[in-house]
């Protein structure tokens, strides 16, 4: 999203950089970027930067097209500090910690990353055995987790010991058969270290001492997780060629199930009034307008409510990972109601994947005047920051407009797969910082070396530079690149490299 910083890049429009790109000849271009890649050599480059140079890859981390994430979860009783972990491996304060025991109730689901390698990261509320009532719950969405993960951290408290309860865990875990790390937490320092010897009597092998509050033996711990955790989740089971795959997700009772259905002529999955009916993802090849896709049905993802199953949690999961193994997510929004946070945090989830984004406005057809004009204002409010994907509106309940799915589609899905040349790239940013140079922080004004197309789905640049871009000044090259070169329906990411120039000897 912009901030208040933006309006420092604003200008009159792209047209004048459109009207020069187009005319330069290729071939300059190329001369162009060959020269600014030549003076790189005056800057000090890892091997990393120079195989990205050379177009090769230092090591493909990617997953092939269709395979899901891997999941590590992390478990143990209440107020041992795993959601405390869980923000220390994200890098940010997500989870919410605090010291009273139960904070966490639901089983949530973040996208972590470490040494380039994506993982699905779950945290869980803590584990009781014998639990009633809503405790019952938690412990019901942890045994899900470690059902449902490909690798366990199971996380104790150093200083207090092993407890009956952490036993009851370690049985649970052994019978799940899944790989499982000793993670014992709130070891601050050297002096703490010895608390963990009594921790080898719980049978799970080496405990691995760490400080969630501090940092401390965290990236030792994300080193052995890589190794456990297999390249590919074998949570679920991966569809490669074929139709585009389309996930379509929302709230409860949007209508995801409903389009499906009349998409494919038939009543392929259960609709009801009741809001959860659908838990599992369901897949159907179906044709729109001359064109084969296969569709997605997901699970509704609800609000942060004290579920009683643990099954609304295995179907949030399951969510998850179709959209990773789809190409692009269709969010439904039903017109009739407000949007909402949910709504909004479904199509963040999108964003986060890097998947291409179509809008659906469901319910078309029980819009009247008043709510239209709320809409329009909800839209331009709530929305904003993915103005660029395409909107349908659509009514899947009687069928109008279905067909107007298709042109969106291939409008996000072309601009997904986008390539731009790297000389054309050169002379697109040289332009650019030409017109709007990037403001002097400091007393120094950082200046972009030379920037190429890391990858596509999404679009991927890499900019080599003298300093830190400032993060506004960053969601101007990409709204620059919209301008120019359209990329509808996609996100764009822009990484920097910042490099300082080579001492001479």
């Amino acid at each position: 999203m912009s901030d208040q910083h933006d309006d420092e890049y604003d200008d009159s429009g792209p047209e004048g950089v459109v009207e020069r790109l187009q005319g330069i000849d290729e071939e300059a271009a190329d001369r162009r970027a060959a020269t600014l890649r030549a003076g790189l050599a005056d800057y000090d480059l890892d091997d990393e930067d120079r195989l990205l140079l050379e177009g090769g890859e230092s090591e493909d981390l990617s997953l092939p097209p269709g395979a899901a994430l891997p999941v590590l979860a992390i478990v143990g009783r209440p107020n041992v500090g795993k959601s405390a972990l869980v923000n220390r491996i994200l890098g940010r304060r997500e989870a919410v910690v605090q010291d009273v025991p139960g904070v966490t109730r639901d089983r949530v689901t973040y996208r972590a990353e470490w040494e380039g390698r994506p993982f699905t990261l779950v945290d869980t509320g803590g584990w009781e055995p014998d639990a009633a009532g809503l405790d019952a719950a938690v412990a019901a969405q942890a045994e899900v987790a470690v059902e449902l993960a490909d690798a366990v951290l199971f996380v104790v408290d150093a200083i207090v010991g092993p407890t009956a309860t952490d036993e009851r865990v370690v049985r649970m875990l052994r019978a799940s058969k899944k790989p499982v790390r000793l993670v014992a937490n709130k070891v601050d320092d050297v002096r703490h270290e010895s608390y963990t010897g009594e921790l080898w009597g719980l049978g799970l092998g080496q405990p691995w001492p760490v400080s969630a509050l501090h940092g401390r033996g965290v990236a030792d711990l994300l080193d052995e997780s890589l190794r456990m955790l297999p390249r590919e989740s074998g949570v679920a089971k991966p569809e490669v060629g074929g139709p585009r795959r389309v996930a379509l997700l929302g709230r409860p009772n949007v209508g995801k199930s409903s389009l499906l259905n009349k998409a494919a002529r038939e009543d392929r999955v259960v609709v009801s009034d009741t809001a959860g009916t659908t838990r599992d993802p369901v897949d159907e090849q179906i044709e729109i307008a001359g064109r084969v896709w296969r569709f997605v049905d997901t699970a509704g993802i609800r609000r942060r409510t004290h579920l009683s199953q643990g099954a609304d949690f295995y179907a949030s999961l399951r969510t998850q990972a179709a959209l990773e193994r789809a190409e692009v997510g269709v969010v439904l929004l039903d017109v009739t109601e407000p949007i909402s946070e949910a709504d909004i945090r479904i199509v963040d989830m999108v964003l986060e994947s890097g998947r291409a984004l179509v809008l659906a406005f469901n319910k078309w057809d029980l819009l009247d005047d008043d709510r239209r004009r709320y809409l329009e204002r909800e839209i331009e409010q709530d929305l904003a920051h993915v103005a660029w994907a395409p909107r349908v509106n659509i009514s899947a309940r009687t069928g109008r407009h279905l067909e107007k799915l298709v042109p969106a589609l291939e409008a996000a899905l072309d601009g997904w797969d986008t390539r731009i040349p790297t000389g054309r790239f050169n002379a697109f940013i040289a332009e650019l910082a030409a017109e709007h140079p990037h403001p002097v922080r400091g007393g120094k004004q950082p200046r972009i070396l030379f920037g190429t197309q890391a990858g596509n789905r999404p679009p991927t640049f890499v900019l080599f530079t003298t300093g830190f871009l400032d993060p506004g000044y960053r969601r101007f090259v990409q709204r620059r690149l919209r301008e120019v070169y359209g990329f509808v329906g996609t996100p764009i990411v822009v990484n920097m490299r910042v490099r300082e120039r080579r001492q001479r000897s």
